[in-house]
């Protein structure tokens, strides 16, 4: 039990209990489907991922048959998710002086700092420090923004669980590739660096997502009702992850 986890982010749980329809025709190219078996898993799951290949998750009891339909229950709401994902702006893959990237949930360029000892270049307000500004600063600024995110993701997250009573023990900063956060039954919260790219209002509703979990590890009625007692503003910190979660890197 202490070693169960609650994932959100990429973790989709669309209608549950209708049993369907013959499974579809294989997809074609870019619309793989992966099932994969998972001792974890309480019911079956359907997630995208960023390089738009869909996993159906089976869970240990179940079936690959029952998996096949789940998935064709589903098929509209991969659909959408598809077309979101497609929609979703994209950031620049090599980033250099000039180029828009996503930072504290702005559209920021990339400037170069006033002339000094050392380069720098700026986004908003910050500045920082890279080796030259010729070339892909891409691989510098993230380690940068790494650095960033656990001095203060951990220390939002604790000033968080404080204000909402909740027993947590640990809290981890990690790269994660397909889901903004998780939290155990044990209270140990792992965030995902790229919460530092995003506005405050997802910083801290993921954070609080979380922290709900500790009260109902589920996305049942009853945990929802938690978010919205302890962050009303969920449902636009949301909307917000559907419009920019590839700009964020997921």
């Amino acid at each position: 039990m202490n070693d169960e986890q609650q994932d959100w982010f990429g973790q989709f749980t669309p209608a549950r209990g209708v049993h369907l329809a013959p499974p579809p025709a294989s997809p074609g190219p870019r619309q793989e489907i992966v099932f994969r078996r998972s001792a974890r898993a309480r019911s079956y799951r359907l997630s995208l991922g960023r390089d738009g290949v869909a996993v159906a998750t089976i869970p240990v009891r179940g079936s690959m048959r029952e998996a096949q339909r789940f998935v064709e229950l589903n098929r509209e709401w991969l659909d959408r998710a598809r077309e979101r994902q497609r929609r979703r702006p994209r950031t620049a893959d090599v980033w250099a002086v000039g180029t828009t990237v996503l930072w504290r949930g702005e559209h920021a360029e990339i400037r170069p700092a006033a002339a000094g000892a050392r380069p720098s270049v700026c986004l908003g307000a910050d500045v920082f420090r890279v080796p030259k500004l010729e070339g892909d600063l891409r691989p510098v600024l993230e380690e940068r923004f790494v650095r960033v995110a656990k001095i203060e993701l951990p220390a939002r997250a604790w000033e968080l669980a404080a204000q909402t009573r909740m027993n947590v023990t640990r809290v981890c900063v990690r790269d994660q590739r397909s889901r903004w956060g998780s939290c155990t039954v044990a209270g140990v919260v792992s965030l995902n660096w790229r919460l530092v790219l995003t506005p405050e209002v997802v910083r801290d509703y993921i954070i609080l997502h979380e922290l709900m979990h500790l009260r109902e590890m589920n996305h049942s009625a009853r945990f929802w009702a938690c978010v919205e007692e302890v962050f009303p503003r969920w449902r636009e910190a949301e909307a917000w992850i559907k419009r920019n979660g590839g700009y964020a890197g997921l």
